[in-house]
């Protein structure tokens, strides 16, 4: 029962999103947030690539929930961050091929980012790398302990394939 579990937090999630987005009033961030959202995707790419979870920590709210993967929901920073070792322990990661954010909005202390991404995965066993392209929606909430002000609190990944002409 716990993908239904799953299933239903995660649509619960989107469902009050949704709401909140569709009922309220947007505005397109100005220079100094994007600027803080940009240093803030920096630094965790760069992190990523490092392996360093600990500088990870501090772009993630305490209470973020991640849903990486259909049957992947994971509640809160320790469970995103054992996740993440877990994956760290097997594979180097390295973000490529990124775009330019399809949507970013902001709504008080909440942004809204959706771009799409590409993560060569390198086997630490010396398997081949390979690639991971997905898409993203990310919320970041304002918060003061995170180096840029703000840290993710929501974020949705689904695997994106580019449409074929």
């Amino acid at each position: 029962m716990k993908i239904n579990s799953t299933i239903t937090t995660v649509q619960t999630i989107l469902f009050g999103l949704s709401l909140f987005f569709c009922h309220s009033q947007e505005k397109i961030p100005n220079d100094e947030v994007v600027k803080q959202i940009e240093t803030n995707g920096l630094a965790v790419r760069e992190a990523f690539k490092k392996g360093d979870i600990e500088t990870i920590k501090l772009y993630h709210h305490p209470d973020v929930v991640k849903a990486l993967g259909y049957n992947n929901l994971r509640i809160g920073r320790e469970a995103v961050l054992d996740g993440l070792r877990e994956t760290m322990a097997n594979f180097d990661l390295e973000f490529i091929g990124e775009r330019d954010e399809e949507l970013f909005l902001q709504k008080g202390d909440l942004v809204i980012k959706q771009m799409l991404f590409g993560l060569r995965l390198i086997p630490k066993n010396g398997d081949k790398p390979f690639i991971f392209r997905g898409r993203t929606l990310v919320i970041l909430q304002q918060y003061d302990e995170s180096p840029s002000g703000w840290a993710t609190i929501h974020e949705i990944i689904q695997p994106y394939e580019e449409p074929i002409n």
